[in-house]
């Protein structure tokens, strides 16, 4: 994330205009400078007054030029000003003229004019949401580079819940940030494994665990936004793929071991986020397991260890490896960073409910063979993934320039 950044808030007239005056205090604490601009219609939900008092600076509205009569175009030094447009909430009335490229009153003149990041918040009724129309205008700004958040299912203005409330207030300030981000990772390779693996029993059964692998995708997300060429190795799960992440299926242990040795030599960072499991059936049956045939007696055996041979396949690699724990988290992860020689280890407890597995949120501690340990509170994966990508950038960075490492 660039700190301080300039941002210009434009919010339209719908219900959730009324969220705008939080979301400005919000980015207000991360440190940026907000502005904002009004349509006509926004101003039937929200007072300019509010945004003006929070943001601490006038409220762009449809006046053109400055009151002075100095000549000043507002539009265009606004545009100039800002270092990312955020519109939220965008109704679909907006979002097609921002796609048409329509300029007839300030925010929409104002973004014409502007070159950096767009953020979008669309917020609408289901209905008007799921329209071809709007469907089509979205595609044109997404191939525009437009980054949009939401929206999602909710409560409706109408009293109906569906598809179309607009995102929740994290999610937009995440992705500001990303959308900001330092591109300091272009010409990087980022190895990423995610979710779990199945180690099956007989043709309907299996040995897993409850990874949902929504922290590893959020991580590979966050290293695409930063430039880096990203590949992602992902267990059994049921989650899109990231924008510009390019992605390896696989089901048991083997067969991760196998794709990320095939792609760890190529890596300047790899993160191995998935939760391999520890064991397999010593034998796989080829039929179904009856009930009538008794209780089975099940013998097990060691998966590969993935992690511990990851120095000898990417002796170069900056190595970082989770540890997923329900006992003595820290000492247990201390172990397993010596053990692996790995440059950092994410210690989670996932005996709690409300983090890890099965969660939208985790809280983490990031444990390095020469630092003290960085604690991250409990927040969304998604925000926590930008985060932990900015302390392994800066680890990178550090490494640059280093004699390659030899063994003897």
């Amino acid at each position: 994330m660039i700190p301080g950044s300039n941002i210009l808030l434009g919010v339209t007239g719908g219900i959730a205009a009324f969220k705008a005056a939080e979301l400005v205090r919000r980015l207000k604490e991360r440190g940026h400078d907000v502005r904002c601009v009004m349509t006509r219609s926004a101003e039937a939900f929200i007072t300019p007054l509010t945004l003006e008092v929070l943001s601490g600076h006038p409220v762009y509205r449809e006046e053109y030029l400055q009151p002075d009569n100095s000549g000043e175009e507002l539009h265009i030094s606004a545009a100039e000003w800002a270092d990312l447009l955020c519109v939220a909430p965008v109704t679909a009335h907006t979002l097609a003229r921002l796609a048409l490229g329509l300029a007839d009153d300030f925010l929409t003149t104002t973004a014409l004019a502007f070159s950096g990041p767009l953020v979008l918040a669309p917020a609408m009724h289901t209905g008007m949401w799921q329209k071809e129309s709007v469907q089509g205008h979205l595609e044109v700004l997404k191939g525009r580079s437009a980054h949009v958040v939401g929206p999602v299912v909710g409560a409706l203005a109408s009293g109906e819940t569906g598809m179309g409330r607009m995102a929740d207030l994290e999610s937009i300030v995440l992705e500001v940030e990303l959308a900001l981000g330092d591109r300091d990772l272009v010409g990087k390779t980022v190895l990423v494994s995610a979710g779990p693996t199945q180690e099956p029993l007989d043709p309907v059964r299996y040995l897993s665990n409850r990874s949902s692998g929504r922290m590893g995708f959020a991580l590979a997300e966050a290293a695409a936004r930063r430039g880096a060429r990203v590949v992602l190795v992902a267990g059994p799960v049921d989650l899109e793929t990231p924008p510009g992440v390019s992605r390896a299926d696989v089901v048991t242990a083997r067969e991760m071991r196998d794709t990320i040795n095939e792609l760890a030599l190529d890596a300047d960072v790899i993160i191995m986020a998935a939760a391999v499991s520890d064991f397999r059936p010593s034998e796989v049956s080829d039929k179904k397991l009856k009930k009538r045939a008794g209780m089975p007696q099940l013998s097990l055996e060691s998966n590969p260890d993935i992690l511990a041979g990851l120095e000898d396949l990417a002796p170069h690699a900056l190595r970082i490896g989770f540890a997923a724990e329900t006992g003595d988290t820290l000492e247990e992860a201390r172990g397993k960073l010596e053990a692996k020689n790995l440059h950092f280890i994410i210690a989670n407890d996932v005996s709690r409910s409300d983090i890890g597995f099965d969660s939208e949120h985790n809280e983490v501690t990031v444990l390095g063979p020469a630092r003290a340990p960085v604690f991250f509170s409990r927040q969304s994966k998604r925000a926590l993934a930008v985060k932990l990508m900015d302390l392994f950038s800066e680890a990178l960075k550090k490494r640059e320039g280093a004699p390659a490492p030899t063994r003897g």
